[in-house]
């Protein structure tokens, strides 16, 4: 998570049942939550703050998930597929990212 509001890297390949590390590198608070309907099947919801939806996500009014510079949020991947997720107040400067489960 950057200040120029990218994921850096913007995609990542890894293997089933390994975890991804997100930190936020930059002075703005960032988030990490996946988009709901890229999700492959039998696969569960991801979100810094552990909401169990991207609506919950989008309807919250406080600043749960956030996360401040230094702060770090991981996730374990065990289902195979690709997975998108944005950083929802940076999300229409295309703070947009995907991890692929191999």
């Amino acid at each position: 998570m950057t200040s120029d509001l990218r994921f850096d890297p913007a995609e990542v390949t890894i293997e089933s049942g390994e975890t991804v590390t997100w930190e936020n590198d930059s002075n703005v608070p960032h988030t990490t939550s996946a988009y709901k309907q890229s999700l492959p099947e039998g696969a569960a919801y991801f979100a810094s703050g552990d909401y169990e939806s991207e609506q919950a996500v989008r309807q919250s009014t406080s600043a749960r998930g956030f996360l401040e510079r230094g702060e770090t949020y991981q996730y374990t991947f065990e289902v195979s597929g690709t997975y998108r997720y944005f950083c929802l107040p940076h999300e229409e400067n295309g703070m947009i990212g995907n991890v692929i489960v191999e």
